[in-house]
Parts: C-alpha cells; sequence; structure tokens
C-alpha cells in the first residue's frame, strides 16, 4: 500500500474516538478554544478517511512515555502520573504498573509491551476496564480479570502489543 493509499484508508470508530480524546484533552489543557474545539470534533467524527482524521489532530502533542530499561523491574506505582501512551519494550524485565492510586488525566490510556522473556501486571482502579485484544502472545500467556468494556466516566485501558515468552495479568484494584 503506498503511503497516498495509506493516508486514503477509511478510520474506524477507534481512530475517531481517540481523536475526540485527545481533542478534549487538548481543550481541557488550554491548547484549543471551545470554537475550535466544536470545529475539529464535528471534522473527526465526520471524517472518513485518516488524512481527514489526521487534519484535526496532527498539529497537537500527543502524551507519550517511552521506557526501555535493560534488565531488571520496571515499577509504577502509589502517585504517578500516567501518560496518554505508554509504551514498553523490555527483554527480560518484570513490569508493574498499579494505576490504582496514580494520577490519570485522560479517560482512556493506551498501553505498548514488547516484552521478550518478561511478565507484566497491570493494576487498574476499581471500576475501570482494559481492553487486552491487542496483545499477541506466542509462548506466553495473558489474564485479564477487568472488564473489557469502556464504561462511562470510568478510566479505559487498551493494551497492545507482543508477550513473545512473558505472561500478562490485568487486574483491578483489591482496595
Amino acid at each position: 500500500m503506498s503511503t497516498r493509499q495509506a493516508g486514503a484508508a477509511r478510520v474506524s470508530d477507534d481512530d475517531r474516538d481517540t481523536s475526540v480524546q485527545l481533542l478534549q484533552d487538548s481543550f481541557a489543557d488550554g491548547r484549543l478554544t471551545a470554537a475550535e474545539l466544536e470545529r475539529r470534533l464535528e471534522g473527526a467524527l465526520t471524517a472518513r478517511s485518516r488524512d481527514d482524521l489526521l487534519a484535526m489532530v496532527s498539529d497537537l502533542p500527543v502524551d507519550v512515555v517511552h521506557l526501555t530499561p535493560g534488565s531488571g523491574r520496571i515499577r509504577r506505582e502509589g502517585d504517578w502520573r500516567v501518560p496518554r501512551l505508554l509504551r514498553i519494550d523490555s527483554v527480560y524485565d518484570r513490569v508493574r504498573l498499579d494505576l490504582s492510586r496514580a494520577l490519570v488525566r485522560h479517560s482512556q490510556v493506551d498501553i505498548e509491551l514488547r516484552l521478550t522473556y518478561g511478565s507484566a501486571t497491570i493494576v487498574l482502579p476499581a471500576g475501570a476496564s482494559a481492553d487486552v485484544d491487542g496483545v499477541r502472545t506466542e509462548w506466553g500467556g495473558m489474564t485479564s480479570k477487568a472488564a473489557a468494556y469502556a464504561r462511562p466516566g470510568e478510566l479505559h485501558v487498551r493494551v497492545a502489543g507482543e508477550l513473545t515468552h512473558g505472561r500478562l495479568t490485568v487486574r483491578n484494584s483489591r482496595r
């Protein structure tokens, strides 16, 4: 597929939802006026192609953190700021992301995992949901005890990536 064809590809509801969330977050951060938000929301919701959708959000910053440790552990727990997109690339690490007491400014968070031999545990706040359909495992395993569909007013986490020999566990906080 050429670059021109990729930009002309039809957008999905998930693509629209992600763009709408970015627009709303940018308005809340003071990056867009109410009039701009209204114009861009209309454009995002009626976009048919990726090019149309990108025209609405391409100048807005996306909150991204990319962690690439050597080996050992990655732990985020307690009072930490959760980015809109968290990418973790690791060969041997054990990852523990506890969002139960974290500062989460977005209604949806995307977590991309690339774990070769490591394992990951994601602890969600009570009432939060997680979609793990974007995770591919080869020799590893995956367990999610959280609701799979977004609930109005609650955090929704989309997890994607590859766990070659690793294991993923997603659950809600016991607190």
